[in-house]
């Protein structure tokens, strides 16, 4: 696993900055996304992928222990959806 001090690492590295710019970059970015996804507008990062805010309905569901049903509240989601070069990459 990948953790966001580690990408925040590898930026630094990579680019002569500190560790903490790094960190700085890497928030920067999650938090212009966040954003976006509360304003419910897409972020779409050219090779990576886009990330879309999708509605759920509201549904009936089950509890797995009683068997009763419930109602599951409409919620909204973040969607990620990988760009073909992302897709290529991974399937070489």
């Amino acid at each position: 696993m990948t953790t966001a001090n580690e990408i925040a690492d590898k930026i630094a590295s990579e680019q002569g900055l500190t560790k903490a710019q790094g960190k700085t970059i890497v928030e920067s970015v999650f938090a212009a996304i966040t954003e976006a996804a509360a304003a419910g507008t897409e972020t779409s990062i050219p090779g990576f992928g886009k990330f879309k805010v999708k509605d759920t309905p509201e549904r009936e569901g089950r509890n797995p222990s009683t068997g009763a049903t419930i109602k599951v509240a409409a919620a909204r989601k973040l969607a990620f959806q990988p760009a073909k070069a992302l897709k290529d990459a991974l399937n070489k």
